[in-house]
């Protein structure tokens, strides 16, 4: 296996009740074959917006990854709009994260742990992926779209030494293939 992505890929999907509402994927790539930039992908009411400092890196990494993440099936997920805009991603793994891209605005905070996780059995696309990186899950997160706070909240289970979210934050990501 080749590396062919390292930075960071927080994400976060809120619900109201068992229905998702949001799916937010925030990608800061400090390299990866198709180049470095940052991108964030939000479904929403069964659309898919991809707004990046580089459009052609936004759609693959749209195309590519995020749309055959766990966290993205079942959604009904159509041809994406791609936007050229700034992203701007501040990214704290003592505090939290703040990403806008366009008019879109997530944020996270309340880091409930922070773990290492490896794979090299990631399936994207039915194709395996190598994958590593530190994990942090959150116990708040919100997205915002033109200053409008979109609907529902992660879900949390704190049981255990390992607790889970539905929002996390990612860094020392690395991608291989």
């Amino acid at each position: 296996m080749r590396v062919i992505l390292s930075g960071a890929n927080p994400g976060v999907r809120l619900f109201d009740g068992d229905a998702v509402t949001v799916f937010a994927s925030v990608w800061v790539v400090d390299w990866s074959v198709r180049g470095a930039g940052a991108a964030v992908v939000l479904w929403h009411e069964g659309a898919v917006r991809v707004v990046s400092d580089v459009a052609a890196l936004g759609a693959w990494l749209e195309r590519d990854f995020t749309r055959h993440f766990p966290e993205a099936a079942g959604l009904a997920w159509p041809a994406p709009e791609v936007e050229t805009a700034t992203v701007d991603v501040r990214l704290d793994f003592g505090a939290g994260l703040v990403a806008r891209a366009g008019d879109i605005e997530v944020r996270m905070s309340g880091i409930l742990d922070r773990r290492y996780f490896q794979t090299d059995d990631f399936l994207l696309d039915a194709i395996p992926h190598g994958l590593r990186l530190v994990l942090a899950p959150v116990s708040e997160a919100a997205v915002s779209v033109a200053g409008r706070r979109l609907a529902g909240a992660p879900t949390v289970a704190e049981d255990g030494d390992s607790p889970t979210s539905s929002a996390f934050m990612t860094t020392a990501e690395v991608w291989l293939r």
